[in-house]
């Protein structure tokens, strides 16, 4: 009955779903297209093998090693990776090319999935961290295709979430057949809610299992090597309400470093332009990286308005900020810039990431601010002292190693459940 009348009030509000969509559209220009997808239709899909769901950007680049690793261990099994955003599929075509298929998730009605899990035939769905929906999994169920979620994450708050809705969502976490989790705490969440004991791992986080590409940090020396010798900090994956604060903090480092450079990485593509404004407003000389044209001694901004080369910005910085945090997000990845050498900064809203900031708060890797006030200090603070910018930032590598292995156990995990 939860079910029946979750499905019957997602289909009242079709309507408004697609008004959304259609505004977003207007916002995001990629929003108005492949709208079939959306209803199970069209799309790439490669039938017969290995499904995996991953809803964004983020959970894109976490599946990516266990994507890659899948290729190699069972070489003859198509793989079909879903995702909800145009950013998401973006960066699945960036990083796999034609090796995998690629389409939206449908929406979450029982006929959609239905007819999503007829066309695929998949032997195994495998939901990236927190990404499960009803019908999906139900519909998987009476298919007897088994889910999995992999690298599975649940924060306190989205737990209270859950617990709202219990009763729709108990036979659901009940119903997958194994979840790979990042943490005790989390484990225990999940248990909360109906999953069982006999089907929970906790592993640890794939996204511990970085290896970066060595072609990738070698552009990024060759980029610092033409810039000379000037100090260079990050502000990743900022979100609306971060820019201003980052910006304003960089005014202040340009006070005691001159020739200082930010990189400015805007989350969403379609903040792009306007945090270019943003930056103008400010009196700042900036270059876009999509301009092509190399940075310049006077510029004092890098507009980051590409996607995927998160990695290749955080091989030119000394020092890293990671957005998302100063306002309630939640915070982004912390291990990337960590498993670099990068003495890591965050705002206070970490939730999203509580077990990594806290492992990197107490190896006195990653410290908190909270105004561009702070955020200038400890900038300022770290290109000051290299040497201490050098210890944090080798505290945060040797943390992100000695978690490492997350990856082999999820990969065990399902080669079981594909027997």
């Amino acid at each position: 009955m939860p079910r029946f009348l979750y499905t019957l009030i997602f289909t009242l509000l079709l309507p408004a779903i697609l008004l959304r969509l259609i505004y977003r559209a207007w916002r995001a220009p990629a929003y108005a297209r492949r709208w079939g997808e959306r209803f199970a239709m069209g799309g790439d899909l490669r039938p017969g093998g290995i499904w995996v769901h991953a809803v964004s950007v983020g959970e894109a680049i976490a599946a990516a090693p266990m994507i890659r690793q899948l290729h190699v261990r069972h070489p003859n099994l198509p793989i079909t990776v879903t995702c909800m955003t145009p950013t998401g599929s973006e960066q699945i075509r960036r990083m796999f090319g034609d090796s995998v298929g690629h389409a939206y998730l449908p929406y979450d009605l029982p006929w959609l999935q239905r007819r999503m899990i007829r066309r695929l035939s998949p032997r195994l769905c495998i939901i990236m961290e927190t990404e499960l929906w009803p019908n999906l999994i139900a519909e998987c169920r009476r298919a007897s295709v088994p889910v999995m979620l992999a690298n599975g994450r649940l924060s306190e708050r989205s737990a209270r979430g859950y617990r709202r809705v219990g009763a729709l969502v108990r036979p659901m976490f009940a119903a997958l057949d194994w979840a790979a989790v990042q943490s005790s705490t989390e484990a225990g969440r999940f248990l909360e809610l109906g999953l069982q004991q006999v089907r929970l791992t906790v592993t640890g986080s794939i996204k511990f299992d970085i290896t970066p590409d060595a072609a990738t940090q070698a552009e990024a020396h060759s980029w610092r090597a033409n810039w000379g010798d000037r100090p260079v900090w990050i502000a990743a994956s900022t979100h609306a309400g971060e820019d201003q604060p980052v910006l304003e903090a960089h005014r202040v480092v340009l006070q005691r470093y001159p020739h200082a450079l930010l990189i400015l990485v805007p989350r969403h593509p379609e903040r792009f332009d306007g945090v270019a404004r943003m930056v103008a407003e400010h009196g700042l000389q900036a270059v876009r990286r999509t301009s092509g044209a190399p940075v310049q001694p006077s510029d004092q901004v890098l507009l980051g308005d590409t996607m995927g080369e998160m990695m290749l910005f955080f091989g030119c910085a000394d020092v890293a900020f990671v957005g998302g945090s100063l306002v309630p997000t939640g915070g982004h990845n912390y291990l990337e810039p960590a498993a670099l050498g990068l003495p890591v900064l965050s705002g206070p809203h970490q939730f999203n990431f509580a077990e990594v900031s806290d492992l990197l708060g107490k190896a006195g890797a990653m410290r908190v601010v909270r105004d561009a006030n702070q955020l200038a200090i400890e900038v300022v603070r770290y290109f000051s002292d290299p040497q201490a910018a050098q210890q944090d930032g080798e505290a945060g590598r040797a943390a992100v190693q000695r978690n490492q292995g997350a990856l082999e156990a999820l990969l065990g995990g399902i080669a079981a459940l594909l027997r």
